[in-house]
């Protein structure tokens, strides 16, 4: 029967999925909203307090640019690797030609909150955020027209063609154009009515939108209906989705939470992220590479996976007992940060179980489980450990 526990428990481990997400080092501790790389060693992100950062090498090194503002950035795009864009609150957009040396600021025409920006070509663009209007231009940002829209807030825009595109918001309201950005018609998604804060489309019929409480939904028809999918949880917002392709994607949102799919959405697998914080943005410049940031200045990179050995199995900080046990499990946190979040998995990988530790000894009903072997995952925001737990 050992035998057989040891087996299940490394099939596990090998199904939650040991990607190994990095911590850079990037210089600051302001709140990072975005990131966006217009090539593989290029990089950008921006956050609150006008703070824009550049790596020229895949992200060791983070440089701090002069942004000009203090307003708070919320989205950054590049349509080469010299041209870039950068939208704010009080409606602020300003532009580098220079590859961020310099910033110059843009009228934008408003004073609301701007929240995403997306340009199809070297001169044609769309910036949306709260207020009933999105804002087109022409002409590479030199003149920004406001395009009246039924919308309390569109969080994220994205365009699958130079006409054809979406932007996504409160209530689970998704807007679509066809004419770009001149038009904006509102649709309802009929499957959520959570705040919706991200879209990508890896082609253009099948789009993914994520949001508030783990929403996630697809569209394989471009947008004409969607479906809900199941996220794996309902404890953490999904403040960003980025797919590589049709099939593999990757969500990310609070407490460090990082979860991906191999199949388009039907199963999603949780990723130990290494931290806590809240994540706001995730981009990939390749199958394998990908970047993600978030609160208190982080940037984290995956490059691959790692192997079981690299991980910490056996942290004397939490300890769990009875186990094996039948009703209750009593978990004790000996870390001097008492504030942790635990996750329980199942032998698929399913994440059924999650909850923010407080305390020094708190105590989980496990009684409704299937007999069998389960995984728990500790993150204590200083390190990860892992813990078989063996419900009789």
């Amino acid at each position: 029967m050992k035998k057989i526990y040891i087996s299940i428990w490394l099939m596990l481990i090998s199904a939650i999925g040991f990607s190994q997400w990095t911590a850079l080092t990037s210089g600051t501790t302001n709140w990072l909203n975005s990131v966006y790389f217009p090539n593989a060693n290029t990089g950008y992100t921006v956050g609150w307090l006008g703070t824009i950062l550049k790596t020229s090498d895949g992200g060791t090194i983070w440089t701090k640019q002069t942004s000009g503002t203090t307003k708070n950035l919320n989205s950054v795009y590049f349509t080469d690797a010299n041209t870039g864009y950068t939208v704010g609150d009080g409606g602020t957009i300003i532009k580098t030609s220079d590859g961020g040396t310099t910033w110059i600021t843009q009228a934008s025409g408003t004073t609301v909150n701007l929240k995403s920006v997306y340009f199809t070509s070297a001169s044609a663009g769309c910036a949306v955020g709260s207020g009933q209007h999105t804002f087109k231009t022409s002409d590479g940002g030199t003149t920004w027209t406001a395009v009246s829209v039924a919308a309390v807030v569109i969080n994220s825009v994205y365009f699958t063609s130079t006409n054809k595109g979406y932007g996504v918001g409160d209530n689970g309201n998704i807007y679509k154009t066809n004419d770009g950005g001149t038009t904006w018609t509102f649709t309802y998604n009929g499957v959520t009515t959570a705040e919706l804060f991200s879209i990508n489309f890896p082609d253009a019929n099948t789009g993914y939108s994520v949001g508030a409480g783990g929403t996630i939904i697809k569209t394989n028809d471009g947008g004409t209906t969607w479906a809900a999918l199941n996220s794996g949880t309902t404890f953490n917002d999904l403040n960003s989705v980025y797919f590589i392709d049709a099939n593999i994607g990757y969500a990310i949102g609070t407490w460090g939470f990082i979860t991906k799919t191999s199949d388009g959405g039907t199963t999603w697998i949780t990723q130990n992220s290494g931290t806590l914080d809240a994540l706001s943005s995730v981009y990939f410049t390749d199958a394998n590479t990908g970047y993600a940031v978030g609160n208190g200045g982080d940037i984290l990179k995956t490059g691959g996976s790692s192997s079981v050995e690299e991980n910490d199995l056996s942290d004397p900080e939490i300890n769990i007992y009875p186990n094996p046990a039948n009703d209750n499990i009593v978990i004790k946190n000996s870390s001097l940060n008492k504030c942790a979040l635990i996750l329980i998995y199942n032998v698929q990988g399913q994440l059924i179980h999650q909850q923010i530790l407080k305390q020094e000894i708190t105590v989980i009903d496990i009684g409704s489980y299937s007999k069998g072997v389960y995984m728990l995952k500790f993150n204590n925001n200083i390190k990860t450990d892992w813990k078989k737990i063996v419900k009789e």
